[in-house]
C-alpha cells in the first residue's frame, strides 16, 4: 500500500538564517524524512518582496500558506519548505521550497545570499527565479551569484574546477518576470517568452571589461542550465489591492495575470521533474533530508558543499537501508509463504526463490552507486544466512511434530511394558505387533516433514533395549530390518536432495557457458567484420593507386591484402 505524504497543513522553516548562521529545522526534517517517495522540488528565489512566495502558495494550491506580507521588507527568512501531494503524478511527492529574498538591505552579511541561493540550486530539481519589470542589465546583474558558484560548490571531491559538471547536477531553470509591461517583439516581429529569453542571454560583441563581465554571467547562465524557460505575467491588481494581494478573490486579479500564472503552475505541474542524482537515481523525501543535513553542516563548519561526497554518503546509507529492506522482504515472504514443517526440501527451496528473486529486485530498486557490488554481494550473503536459519528451524519443527507423533502413537505399548503385559509367553509377538502397528500408522500420517525417517531411525534405535530386556530375536530382527529401512529410505532422500543440487549446478554452468560462447562468438564476428571491411577499403585503395599509376604503392597494398586475405582464410567461418 502507498504510503501517503505526511499532511503540512502550512509551511515549515527548513533552513534557519540567524544573522547569517545557517541550520536545519528538526521538526521539518522529520516532515521530509517522512516523504518515502520520489520528490519534485521546485525552489523559488529572488530579490526581496518581488511576490515569490504568492506563486509558491499557487504550486502549492492554497490561497495561503508561504506568508506574504504588506510591508517593503522581506518576509521570508532562511528557506522554508511545504510538501504536497502532487497533483498531476501519482506516487510522487511535491516539495517547494521558498528562500530568503536576495539584496534585504537589512542584512549585515552578504554571504548568507550565496550560501541561501547555493543550496536552493543544490536541492532543487526546477529553480525558479522570480524577478519585477524586464531582463535588462540591471535584472540580469542580480543573478551574478551564478558567476561564483565555484566558490560554494564542488561536484567532485578532488580538488579541480568543477564549472563543467554543474550542468550534470544542477536543476531546470525558470525565470519568471512579474509586472511586465513591454510587447515580446523584435524589430516589430513578435516573439515568444523562451525567445525573449535567448535573446536576453545572447552573447555581446566587443573585449572591453564591461562587456567580458557581461558576457560571463550570460554565458554561466548558458552553460550550467541548458533547460531553461521564461514566463513573463502582468501586474495583478491595481496598486491599493497589492498589500492585500493575499486576500483577494479570484475576480479581483487581473484575468491576463490569472491566466499566465496557471499557465506557470500548469507547465510546473506537468513537466518539473523528479530530483535526481547523477547517475538517474531518484531521490525520496528521505535522501532530500539526508542531502540537506550534509549540504548544511559543510557550510555551517566553513567548508564548501561537495555534491560527490554527498552523494556518496547518502549512498552507503541508502544502500545499507536497501539491504535491510530487502532482507525484511525475504523474511516476511518467507514467513507468510511457508507452513513448516515442509513436506519436502524443494518445497522449502520453490518459497526461498521465489522470495530472493523479490528481495533482490526490492535491493536494485531503492541501491545505488554500488560500483564494486558490495553491498549486493551483503545482500546476498544475508539472504543465504537467513535460508539456513530458515531450514534449520524447518528441520526442528519437523523433528518435534514426529518426535510428539511416535510419543502418542506409542503411548498405548509403553503402557502395556509399563505393566509388564509384554513379559509373559508370547509377549515377543504382542510387542512384534504393536511396534508394527505404530510404524504403519506413523508412515500413514501426512505433513510430518523432512526428519521424519531420521526421527524414526532413532525412535528404532532406542527400541533396541527393549530387546535385550524381552530377549526377543525375532524383535531384534524386525527391528533390524525396520531400521535398515529407515537408514535406506534416509540415504535416498539425501541422494536425491545431492542430486537435485547437482542438477541445479550443471544447469547453471551449462548457462553461463551458454552465454559466454555467445559473448565470445558476437565478439569474433564484430572482429571479423571489421577485418573484412579494412580488406575491402584496401583493395578499393589499391585500384585507385593502379589508376593513379602508383605501381609500386599498389603492389606494396597488394601485400597488405594478400596478409588480410590469408587472415581471413586461416580463422574458423564465422556466420555474419
Amino acid at each position: 500500500m502507498e504510503t501517503p505524504v505526511p499532511l503540512m497543513p502550512a509551511p515549515l522553516c527548513l533552513v534557519c538564517n540567524d544573522n547569517g548562521t545557517l541550520s536545519l529545522n528538526p521538526e521539518a526534517l522529520a516532515v521530509l524524512r517522512g516523504v518515502t517517495q520520489p520528490v519534485v522540488v521546485v525552489a523559488i528565489a529572488g530579490l526581496y518582496r518581488t511576490g515569490k512566495s504568492f506563486l509558491m502558495n499557487r504550486l502549492a494550491q492554497k490561497r495561503t500558506g508561504f506568508p506574504l506580507g504588506p510591508t517593503v521588507w522581506a518576509e521570508t527568512k532562511g528557506i522554508w519548505m511545504w510538501c504536497r501531494p502532487h497533483p498531476r503524478q501519482s506516487g510522487v511527492a511535491l516539495v517547494l521550497l521558498d528562500t530568503e529574498g536576495l539584496g534585504d538591505p537589512r542584512k549585515d552579511d552578504d554571504q548568507s545570499d550565496a550560501w541561501i541561493f547555493t543550496l536552493a540550486l543544490l536541492l532543487s530539481s526546477t529553480l525558479v527565479y522570480n524577478s519585477i519589470g524586464t531582463i535588462d542589465q540591471q535584472a540580469l546583474e542580480t543573478l551574478r551569484l551564478v558567476t561564483e558558484l565555484t566558490e560554494h560548490v564542488r561536484v567532485r571531491a578532488e580538488d579541480t574546477d568543477s564549472t563543467p559538471e554543474f550542468v550534470r547536477v544542477f536543476p531546470n531553470f525558470i525565470w519568471t518576470v512579474r509586472d511586465f509591461t513591454l510587447q515580446l517583439q523584435v524589430g516589430g516581429q513578435p516573439m515568444t517568452e523562451d525567445e525573449y529569453l535567448e535573446e536576453v542571454l545572447r552573447l555581446q560583441h566587443g573585449n572591453g571589461p564591461k562587456v567580458q563581465q557581461r558576457n560571463e554571467l550570460r554565458r554561466c547562465l548558458r552553460t550550467f542550465f541548458p533547460k531553461r524557460k521564461l514566463f513573463v505575467m502582468e501586474r495583478p491588481a491595481a496598486d491599493m489591492a497589492l498589500a492585500r494581494l493575499e486576500e483577494l478573490q479570484e475576480d479581483e486579479l487581473q484575468p491576463g495575470f490569472r491566466q499566465q500564472v496557471d499557465t506557470f503552475c500548469q507547465h510546473i505541474w506537468e513537466k518539473a521533474p523528479v530530483k535526481e542524482l547523477p547517475g538517474g537515481h531518484k531521490v525520496t523525501g528521505t535522501a532530500l533530508a539526508y542531502l540537506a543535513e550534509k549540504y548544511v553542516a559543510a557550510i555551517a563548519s566553513g567548508a564548501i558543499p561537495c555534491v560527490e561526497s554527498a552523494v556518496m554518503a547518502l549512498a552507503r546509507a541508502e544502500n545499507t537501508a536497501a539491504v535491510e529492506a530487502a532482507v525484511v522482504e525475504y523474511q516476511q515472504g518467507m514467513e507468510q509463504g511457508l507452513e513448516l514443517p515442509t513436506a519436502s526440501r524443494d518445497v522449502l527451496a520453490a518459497v526461498h526463490q521465489e522470495c530472493e528473486q523479490r528481495a533482490i529486485k526490492l535491493f536494485l530498486s531503492r541501491s545505488f552507486n554500488d560500483k564494486e557490488h558490495q553491498y549486493h554481494a551483503e545482500l546476498m550473503r544475508k539472504l543465504e544466512a537467513a535460508k539456513k536459519e530458515f531450514c534449520r528451524r524447518n528441520e526442528e519443527a519437523s523433528e518435534q511434530r514426529c518426535r510428539a507423533l511416535l510419543q502418542e502413537l506409542w503411548g498405548n505399548a509403553e503402557r502395556r511394558l509399563q505393566k509388564g503385559d509384554y513379559m509373559v509367553p508370547g509377549g515377543a509377538q504382542l510387542f512384534k505387533e504393536d511396534l508394527k502397528r505404530v510404524l504403519e500408522e506413523y508412515k500413514q500420517r501426512p505433513n510430518k516433514g523432512v526428519k521424519a525417517e531420521a526421527v524414526l531411525e532413532q525412535f528404532l534405535q532406542e527400541r533396541q533395549e527393549l530387546e535385550q530386556m524381552l530377549k526377543m530375536k525375532d524383535l531384534q530382527l524386525e527391528l533390524a530390518e525396520q531400521q535398515q529401512e529407515a537408514a535406506k529410505a534416509r540415504a535416498e532422500a539425501a541422494k536425491q536432495a545431492v542430486k537435485a543440487e547437482m542438477e541445479e549446478q550443471r544447469r547453471s554452468l551449462e548457462e553461463h557457458q551458454r552465454q559466454m560462447q555467445e559473448r565470445l562468438l558476437e565478439q569474433q564476428r564484430i572482429y571479423w567484420m571489421e577485418h573484412i571491411r579494412v580488406l575491402e577499403h584496401n583493395m578499393k585503395e589499391r585500384e585507385a593507386l593502379l589508376k593513379e599509376g602508383y605501381a609500386r604503392e599498389a603492389a606494396t597494398m597488394q601485400r597488405q591484402i594478400d596478409k588480410l586475405q590469408r587472415d581471413v582464410d586461416n580463422q574458423p567461418c564465422i556466420i555474419l
